[in-house]
């Protein structure tokens, strides 16, 4: 055995060894770089001395040289890194942790003599490799073996049944500490009670967790001691895309083609051009191979630049993530999950640098195979003793199966013995847990992220969740995509910002798609308009100065240029159809691009010479030939004369206008969206779940009718045991013995005064009966005589006065009628209460 773990272990640990002496090389030449550095310095040092000792007069030299060396070292700025998050026992109260985790049962503490024993044999068989993580402190500064740290629970809520959920809970309840050191496992391991307190753990506390909720739900998961790479150890998803931004691939179904009849019409032959065709294809194919050339350019760059980013400690970092191994819950696959993250990724991920050991709640294995390939090459046969030597017997994973030679040779008796004595020193039970049970509280579960809030940067994403109800308008998780690696943003609801608004264009009249905004400009598209406009873009130039309100309404923006695109009329030639008009507003021209004609390669142009209507001294402005500028393909008769120019440009510059016009409007409707949206942004009303009875206010207004209804109920068969004669006896002398007639005086008194109490919470409720029957046909009369003049929100109000009002008077008719047909009740009840009380029985016995 000694001699396969001796081969087993041998690459592993010269694969170690290389790495650490690659990092010692890499030290000692930074030593020695710094060394030589010192060096030279000392010597420029002893140069510049021997001029500054002849020059001890030149004070001003010193005081010039003292100024420029403080001028260079204000220019040094020193940036004050993040609090990093911290984790540590001063930080955690030990005073009302049970007495399982301040000490050690008799079974625990022979289980660390076994590990120790254990630990000693591996470090004598593999003096390279690194010490195990057998048991470490807990928050009692009590060792604890790490097996017993895991506390199977299987939570109460469906969620956490399923692997994945499970582990996406865990990583939002809990916020990541690193470890102290990136190159040893921690020196302390709590339970996991506590890390639910605090909600912060690094890996190994991450790990623990997990591992205990997965087996309770009957997952076959371990806890493992490796190696991984920065990204993982640090929770760095910079790299990585966000799964939400994924879109499911989408499966195309082919529809079956009906086979041709007999007797069908065939179709019209296909007239298109191939020439066309092929270059049409050509031409998006060279797009597409422009566009594939431009990413593959950008990917190289983004990975020279990680490259560029190497990590020096690239193989040695610690972590700690769990393994779940097939077969139970119907895995087909083995896999690991990152706690940090909870994603999962195959056992053949490059993120995995290697694995040291893995451990559960039964016991301990160390891994005995080279890890030189990561963990692509690594066989999770926990049952195999020599690429897996276990710390005690009791593990029910199946051994390796052996051949009938090597069954044979273990029939020796020196082999016998040895197995023997080994089997001796490592048949021990696993001592169960010593940590509580793990619970998790309704609102813990509910709350998740520590503070209600989780932030997690992706690849362009950045993804934010918060708890239910935190914010006032319901917000539980935003997605934010970027374009750039840097994730630049700059978000504001002022107006005349970068924005972009989109637009349902069957549900406006307008036919708006899109609106872009910026500061200088506005470009809106539409689609579906009578007038064939598809595109207008407008330029802004810098606003006047007015005493009033610098705002779109009362002091609107300069527009520069108005350009506006439409789409081919079938109606009109495409020479006469314009396709392109350009409002130079402070240059008054404007320039028309007509469409172009199928068998034209060009379209006609004009350009117009917009002037004033009269000239300064009132003359009025007759047209000229230099005030059109034309461009015709086919020159026609008609467009040249003055008259058709004219009326164009008269036709033009009431187009402008319009133009104009409507873009105001759209800044206008700009203002009005962004206010709308302010006051959604303010005003919400979150629909609340009835079961929910701490924020459903009519749930909890119920609860406390239900409640009131309880104690009113206890009031009253309280006041049923009441002693009714207490106040007429009260009238007579005390200690008097009661005759015959003073009993019948009572008995009478006290049943009158008790008819009387029924009679006046009859008239009370019929009192009220007719207040709400007078003031509703007060309402109703007022209502007949202002019905013509009342507004929808009156007419609202004054039905569920109505409404309300019927409510009322309907219980009050039904407590009268239940109160008429319970008060002869209640009298007899009274009287035959009376004739049985024991101080008159005997008194009354001659008047029954």
């Amino acid at each position: 055995m000694v001699q396969a773990v001796l081969k087993a272990t041998s690459s592993l640990d010269s694969q170690r060894h290389a790495r650490m002496e690659v990092l010692k090389e890499k030290v000692e030449e930074e030593e020695a770089a710094e060394r030589e550095e010192a060096a030279e310095r000392a010597e420029r040092g002893e140069k510049t001395k021997r001029p500054m000792e002849v020059r001890r007069g030149e004070t001003t030299m010193t005081q010039e040289m003292l100024r420029d060396l403080e001028r260079k070292l204000s220019e040094i700025e020193v940036s004050v890194p993040e609090k990093i998050l911290t984790f540590t026992k001063d930080t955690i109260d030990t005073s009302k942790l049970p007495l399982s985790y301040q000490s050690n049962t008799l079974k625990e503490e022979h289980l660390l003599q076994v590990a120790d024993n254990f630990s000693r044999q591996y470090s004598h068989l593999c003096p390279d490799r690194v010490p195990l993580f057998l048991h470490p402190l807990n928050e009692c500064e009590v060792p604890k073996f790490v097996s017993t740290t895991i506390r199977p629970t299987l939570m109460p809520y469906p969620e956490l049944y399923n692997w994945d959920t499970c582990a996406q809970f865990i990583s939002d309840f809990l916020s990541m500490v690193p470890l102290p050191d990136p190159l040893k496992p921690p020196l302390y391991l709590y339970s996991s009670t506590t890390v639910l307190k605090y909600q912060k753990g690094n890996c190994f506390d991450f790990s623990t967790l997990l591992c205990s909720m997965l087996i309770g739900a009957g997952y076959d998961a371990y806890c493992v001691n490796g190696y991984g790479s920065r990204d993982l150890c640090y929770m760095d998803l910079t790299r990585e895309v966000c799964p939400l931004t994924m879109k499911p691939k989408e499966t195309v179904k082919e529809e079956e083609k009906a086979p041709p009849k007999k007797y069908a019409i065939k179709p019209p032959r296909d007239l298109t051009s191939r020439f066309e065709q092929e270059q049409e294809m050509k031409r998006q194919e060279a797009i597409k191979a422009e566009e594939e050339n431009r990413r593959k350019q950008e990917e190289a760059r983004l990975l020279e630049q990680e490259n560029a980013k190497t990590d020096p400690l690239h193989g040695l970092r610690v972590h700690s993530w769990v393994l779940v191994l097939s077969g139970k819950r119907e895995v087909p696959e083995s896999f690991f999950i990152d706690p940090f993250t909870a994603r999962s990724y195959s056992t053949q991920d490059d993120h995995f640098l290697g694995i040291e050991s893995l451990w559960n709640h039964k016991n301990y294995w160390v891994n005995m195979q080279d890890c030189w390939n990561c963990c692509k090459e690594l066989v999770f046969d926990l049952g195999d003793p020599v690429r897996w030597e276990y710390l005690l017997l009791g593990t029910d994973k199946p051994f390796l199966s052996l051949t009938e030679e090597e069954d044979e040779g273990m029939n020796d008796d020196d082999d016998v013995e040895n197995l023997g004595k080994e089997d001796e020193d490592k048949s021990f039970d696993m001592p169960p847990s010593w940590v509580e049970q793990i619970e998790i509280s309704p609102e813990a579960f509910e709350t998740r992220c520590p503070n209600g809030k989780k932030v997690i940067q992706y690849k362009r994403a950045k993804l934010e969740k918060w708890a239910p109800y935190l914010n006032n308008n319901g917000l539980v998780c935003r997605l934010t995509t970027y374009e750039d690696l840097e994730l630049h943003s700059y978000k504001s609801m002022q107006p005349e910002m970068d924005r972009v608004m989109e637009f349902y264009e069957t549900a406006r009249v307008d036919g708006l798609i899109k609106r872009e905004e910026t500061p200088k400009t506005m470009t809106e598209y539409y689609h579906g308009r009578p007038d064939f406009l598809s595109y207008r873009h407008v330029n802004f130039g810098p606003r006047m100065k007015k005493l009033a309100l610098n705002s779109a309404e009362s002091n609107p923006r300069p527009m520069v240029k108005i350009t506006e695109r439409f789409f081919r009329n079938p109606a009109k030639p495409a020479d006469e159809d314009v396709a392109e008009r350009v409002f130079l507003i402070a240059e008054e021209r404007i320039q028309l691009r007509y469409h172009c004609r199928s068998d034209h390669i060009t379209a006609n142009k004009r350009e117009f010479l917009r002037r004033m209507e009269v000239d300064s001294k009132g003359n009025k402005i007759i047209m000229t030939p230099d005030m059109c500028i034309s461009f015709e393909v086919e020159p026609m008769e008609h467009t040249k004369k003055l008259l058709y120019q004219y009326e164009a440009m008269m036709k033009l510059k009431n187009e402008e206008k319009l133009s104009r016009h409507q873009a105001w409007e759209s800044e206008l409707e700009v203002l009005e969206i962004l206010k709308l949206r302010e006051e959604e942004e303010e005003a919400h009303t979150l629909t609340i779940s009835i079961y929910d009875t701490k924020r459903n206010e009519k749930s909890k207004e119920y609860r406390e009718a239900m409640e009131r209804v309880l104690h009113e109920e206890h009031l009253r068969q309280v006041e049923a045991q009441l002693d009714y004669l207490a106040p007429f006896l009260a009238q007579l002398p005390p200690g008097e013995k009661l005759t015959r007639w003073q009993a019948v005086r009572l008995k009478e008194e006290c049943l009158n005064d008790f008819k009387q109490r029924l009679i006046d919470k009859a008239n009370l409720i019929q009192a009220r009966f007719e207040k709400e029957t007078q003031e509703l046909q007060k309402k109703q009369q007022w209502y007949q005589e202002n019905q013509v003049t009342l507004t929808p929100e009156d007419e609202d109000l004054y039905l569920s006065y109505c409404s309300q009002a019927m409510f009322r008077i309907r219980i009050l008719e039904q407590r009268l009628s239940r109160h008429k047909e319970l008060a002869p009740l209640k009298y007899l009840a009274l009287e035959e209460k009376l004739y049985k009380d024991p101080r008159l029985v005997e008194l009354l016995k001659v008047f029954v």
